[in-house]
């Protein structure tokens, strides 16, 4: 693990030619072209974990495949010096190192319980160098739109570059966090305001008074590193939250829920309830609303941390923001406070920018496709990663490729078990959130509870005999 996990890629493997000798991502896509006609391959649109994963698959199974990536080289969002992305230097894991990694590839021994940015940075191009998936990855190559081509299941796809390619099938592998969501409030802020998109370093606050609207995962982090360095930071919640130690009784919190025995859900629910709070107690203390819905019926919020800035002072909880005002804002309860600077860490559109509403089939903005991967109308047409889930998400990763790659090389060789998949996917609706009620929100459009989404991959996969 040491050379696998150490150091990045060398430049000299992404900006110069292929080189035969190494498993650098340099841009192979001419050579590949004249190997493998790109109508008989799928075209796996971005290079991240997700990207990555369906690639690993589709090469152990034997179907043809490209990655298109528009960074400079792969790791999605976890690369920080990449041009766009929501990393941020104070980011760690929210799972533990010990079930997050990639089905047969797990995170080195030596990486902390909960891995920084950087090291999982590294760990995603370690996944890569392994498959030797740099050879099938084209970098800096960015898609303007897919497109059905009418009466086969092939794809048209159009580079930035105005280059067109038909491909086999498509996957599309972006991830959610690339198209930032701004709420829409009355008035005007005259001072600096951004989204937690654009956000790198807390060196950004020194000296400011801070705002942050947000209490997920990352507004919590950002807040936190608000309440370091900035003259006065605050934190505006619209709703009460569950905040759920990184550790329980001396453990990371998933190893703990992984070791106990299997409850059923009402009585799961009870049982951490009554947990969180010994260990935390109610967030009502530190100036925070009381939690609108019970334990687990939401995202979990992995941060503790903002609740001991809060009780030191470092951390002011404010309410709702109601209007903007030219040098601060007015918040629900019509208090009024001058800020210097405004971080919105207000989520993420969940968008597929280079195809059409027509092709997507969505309802109201929100995507149905068969296992939250494989679209219902067509059939070549397949999702990475488009789940939330209350645990790691890199093994359900691995099961979504598995059958993503399943499912492509029955229909290649002609096998009945394509059929049999194409009928099943048009009308089944497994239960993937295993009967919990989550909270309504857009956030949640997507959730689905770890064990039961594991458990219906693994028993559409069975019931197709693609073991």
């Amino acid at each position: 693990w040491g050379t696998i996990v150490g150091g990045g890629w060398p430049a000299r493997q992404i900006d110069e030619g292929p080189d035969h000798g190494s498993s650098g991502f340099a841009p192979w896509g001419r050579l590949l072209s004249s190997m493998t006609e790109s109508r008989e391959r799928i075209c796996i649109i971005g290079a991240g974990p997700g990207g990555l994963s369906a690639a690993a698959a589709m090469k152990v199974r034997g179907v043809p495949f490209e990655i298109l990536d528009a960074g400079e080289r792969p790791g999605g969002i976890w690369d920080i010096d990449r041009g766009e992305t929501p990393m941020y230097e104070s980011a760690h894991f929210i799972s533990s190192k010990s079930l997050s990694g990639f089905s047969g590839f797990p995170m080195p021994a030596e990486f902390p319980d909960y891995p920084r940015h950087d090291q999982i940075f590294r760990y995603v191009q370690a996944f890569a160098r392994a498959h030797d998936l740099g050879r099938h990855i084209e970098v800096r190559t960015r898609v303007d739109a897919a497109r059905p081509i009418p009466g086969s299941s092939s794809w048209q796809v159009t580079l930035e570059s105005g280059e067109e390619r038909r491909y086999q099938g498509l996957c599309v592998a972006t991830g959610a966090t690339w198209h930032p969501r701004l709420p829409e409030i009355e008035g005007r802020f005259d001072g600096e305001q951004l989204h937690s998109f654009d956000y790198r370093s807390p060196e950004l606050f020194r000296g400011k008074k801070v705002l942050v609207v947000g209490g997920g995962n990352s507004g919590c982090d950002i807040a936190c590193d608000a309440a370091r360095v900035a003259e006065r930071a605050l934190i505006s919640v619209r709703r009460g939250y569950h905040f759920v130690p990184k550790y329980v009784f001396g453990m990371p919190a998933d190893q703990f829920a992984h070791k106990g025995p299997r409850l059923p859900g009402w009585l799961e629910q009870r049982v951490f309830g009554l947990i969180l709070r010994l260990l935390v107690g109610n967030p009502a203390r530190y100036g925070l609303r009381r939690p609108d819905h019970r334990v687990l019926e939401s995202h979990p919020i992995m941060n503790t941390e903002v609740l001991d800035h809060l009780g030191h002072g470092r951390l002011e909880a404010v309410p709702d923001v109601r209007a903007l005002r030219p040098c601060g804002v007015v918040f629900e309860d019509g208090r009024e406070e001058a800020v210097d600077l405004i971080l919105w860490a207000t989520g993420y559109e969940r968008a597929v920018p280079f195809l059409r509403d027509e092709d997507l089939d969505s309802a109201g903005g929100v995507l149905d496709p068969y296992l939250n991967v494989f679209h219902r109308r067509h059939r070549t047409l397949c999702f990475m990663g488009l789940f939330e889930t209350d645990g790691a998400a890199y093994p359900l990763f691995s099961l979504q490729a598995d059958l993503i790659a399943a499912y492509l090389s029955a229909l290649r060789s002609g096998q009945a078990s394509a059929d049999r998949f194409d009928r099943l996917r048009l009308d089944h609706h497994p239960d993937l959130k295993g009967g919990r009620r989550y909270l309504s929100s857009r956030r949640h459009d997507y959730y689905v509870k770890g064990d039961a989404y594991q458990r219906a991959l693994l028993q559409v996969r069975k019931r197709m005999r693609w073991e």
